[in-house]
């Protein structure tokens, strides 16, 4: 009975971290397509409907994104109540149910508000933002229902001071450039630099010029810094945690996410916002985030392992 109970638990933690993916996604989607106004200044019916009448491509994108959310939002609540009672005895069980959960009303009340009164751009922007908090919370909670930790001896693992504080200080600075990247396309700035990583090779000694050119910049030299962070700190894994394979590959991992996520990036340009590029640049640094948020619960779990040590 148990061990039914616990494949069924695997399989709806499995369920809910695909479907919160969906939800990034496909609010991506609705963003990229313009389709936010799909339901008009209605929510949460469709147009005056529970269920709209008429079907066009801004109402299919708008409503799908709505009915999954729903759908998923369920799932979230299952899983967390299932955590809590079968796992509570772990700390960050209970806080990251609190977070998905939290973060997950959170985001549908931003979408909401938007959708009935109109939301400036710098406040839109947050909605990804908040939405992957949502996310990193239930892959986590996803990988303590499978064990993962046993898997690649997390209890074993070991962090050092200076890579404990690089993995916090990359993880927050992430969030900015997620931020960042969201006020691109919120203020329409996507296209407004023809060239990269320059934004004119014919104005390359310029500085931009109006406000999008600075929002498109911006993210860029954001997007820099990281690269640049990340290297470095996957250099110093290499270096000092080759026995400790889930330290050793996650960097490595994490190097290859950015590399991917600036080359969807670079080629969202060339394409004109190809919507399959865009849409695989959401996704890396979706999974990036969600790398980085197991990289500080390993910190965590290092803490842990100390204290064992030291008794």
């Amino acid at each position: 009975m148990q061990q039914k109970q616990s494949i069924l638990l695997k399989l709806i933690a499995l369920a809910t971290t695909l479907g919160m993916l969906f939800i990034l996604l496909g609010g991506a989607l609705v963003t990229k397509t313009d389709s936010g106004m799909g339901c008009g200044r209605n929510w949460p019916d469709c147009n005056g409907s529970l269920i709209p009448k008429e079907i066009t491509t801004e109402v299919l994108i708008e409503f799908s994104h709505r009915f999954v959310t729903g759908s998923v939002s369920i799932l979230v609540l299952i899983l967390v109540i299932w955590t809590w009672r079968t796992l509570g005895h772990m700390r960050e069980v209970k806080f990251l149910g609190f977070l998905a959960i939290f973060f997950l009303i959170a985001q549908a009340l931003i979408g909401a508000a938007q959708v009935l009164w109109g939301q400036g751009d710098f406040i839109l922007a947050l909605h990804f933002g908040i939405s992957l908090i949502s996310f990193a919370s239930v892959l986590l909670l996803s990988m303590i229902v499978f064990e993962v930790d046993r898997k690649f001896d997390a209890d074993k693992v070991f962090v050092g001071n200076k890579l404990k504080w690089h993995t916090v200080g990359v993880t927050l600075y992430s969030y900015i450039v997620v931020y960042s990247g969201a006020l691109v396309r919120h203020t329409q700035s996507s296209l407004v630099c023809p060239d990269w990583p320059l934004c004119n090779f014919e104005k390359a000694s310029s500085l931009p010029s109006n406000m999008y050119e600075w929002v498109q910049m911006g993210h860029r030299f954001a997007v820099l810094l990281i690269f640049v962070w990340i290297t470095y700190i996957m250099i110093h894994a290499i270096k000092h945690y080759k026995n400790q394979r889930v330290i050793y590959w996650g960097w490595i991992i994490s190097f290859i996410i950015i590399i991917l996520q600036s080359l969807t990036g670079m080629l969202s340009i060339f394409t004109k916002l190809n919507l399959f590029v865009s849409l695989l640049h959401s996704l890396f640094i979706t999974l990036l985030f969600g790398l980085f948020c197991y990289m500080i619960m390993l910190n965590y779990r290092s803490g842990l392992n100390q204290k064992k040590r030291l008794k």
